[in-house]
């Protein structure tokens, strides 16, 4: 049986998650989903559909919470594009949205990943190589992804089988 997470809505309009394990044990999503969650997102802000804020409430190991509030706009729209496709109230879902939004965090802070998107008029294209990596990569206690660690799974080959 899945792991639950509970979700409330605030009476400001906030939507909470009590998640009930830390971002770094979230699980791997497929690169196709990956890919298709980073092409909803695109077409939600295009089209302006921003999206609540979001409070996620981590349990750590040691029995202590975390708490990671999404209330940029557009982190808020992607997480609700995320939501329409992948329900954030699971893990699979959560893991997802989480990974989308470290994708782009790590993009805008590594230089060295310039070669692995393709800028176009029509968006952004990603490599399948990041897709793979960013959907097997563990995230790190902050939900984002280790810059080193990432350049290192980036520099040997990603087997077949983590794949879409």
């Amino acid at each position: 049986m899945p792991t639950p997470i509970r979700v409330a809505r605030a009476s400001d309009g906030v939507l909470a998650y009590a998640i009930p394990l830390p971002p770094e044990a979230l699980p791997p999503v497929a690169p196709r989903d990956l890919e298709a969650a980073w092409d909803r997102a695109r077409a939600a802000a295009a089209a302006e559909r921003w999206g609540a804020p979001r409070r996620l409430l981590f349990r750590r190991q040691d029995g202590s919470a975390q708490e990671l509030l999404l209330a940029d706009a557009d982190a808020a729209c992607w997480a609700e594009a995320v939501d329409a496709g992948h329900d954030l109230g699971t893990l699979a879902g959560l893991s997802l949205c989480l990974r989308l939004l470290a994708l782009v965090e790590v993009m805008t802070r590594a230089p060295w990943m310039r070669g692995l998107f393709t800028l176009a008029a029509d968006g952004i294209e990603l490599h399948p190589t990041l897709l793979r990596a960013a959907a097997a990569m563990p995230l790190d206690a902050a939900a984002r992804f280790d810059e080193t660690a990432l350049r290192r799974l980036l520099s040997r080959p990603i087997p077949s089988g983590a794949s879409a």
